[in-house]
């Protein structure tokens, strides 16, 4: 299990924190050693897309670290000041530079070893125009037969896909959530 104890002074006052249970909690959090005020740290979100463009699946190669050079969905960290659906809708364009309708929700997956939820979205292309930014090597589309599986770069973009196409045969669409490990 995640244990960050990563904020070792306070927000406010800037003096040092202890790590301590709070009267009213249960379990430890930060505690400023001056002005007693509790820092909490959550989970980040993990924000995407399932972009498809008829029967294929677009992907980018990533140009940062971690996993540089290996294939990922158009996804990234949600940011303050937007919904879930506008973080992923952004990272699309900013990854992959597609022209994306955005669908339901598809996949929910926790990541607690590194306090992460990652959320895609499926996606519908509107056409095939491409225009990677700076954090993607390059962006194409996949059929099934065709995903480098051996070259993705995390475990909840191999479990999406593994989804989609297991889904793409039945009439009814499902948000799924899974744990990884």
């Amino acid at each position: 299990m995640l244990l960050a104890r990563s904020i070792k002074h306070c927000r406010a006052c800037g003096a040092p924190t202890v790590y301590t249970t709070p009267a009213d909690d249960n379990r430890e959090r930060a505690v400023c050693t001056a002005c007693n005020t509790v820092h909490y740290e959550n989970p980040l979100n993990v924000v995407g897309t399932v972009p498809v463009w008829q029967d294929q699946v677009l992907l980018c190669r990533r140009a940062i670290e971690p996993r540089h050079g290996f294939w990922t969905l158009p996804a990234g960290f949600m940011e303050l000041g937007e919904s879930v659906a506008e973080g992923a809708l952004r990272e699309t364009r900013e990854e992959a530079g597609a022209n994306i309708e955005m669908g339901s929700l598809f996949t929910v997956l926790n990541v607690v070893r590194v306090g992460q939820v990652h959320f895609f979205y499926r996606a519908r292309m509107l056409d095939t125009t491409l225009d990677p930014g700076p954090e993607t090597l390059e962006a194409r589309l996949f059929r099934e037969d065709e995903i480098p599986w051996d070259e993705l770069a995390f475990r909840t973009v191999r479990e999406t896909l593994r989804l989609h196409f297991a889904e793409r045969s039945q009439l009814q669409s499902t948000v799924h959530v899974v744990d990884i490990a």
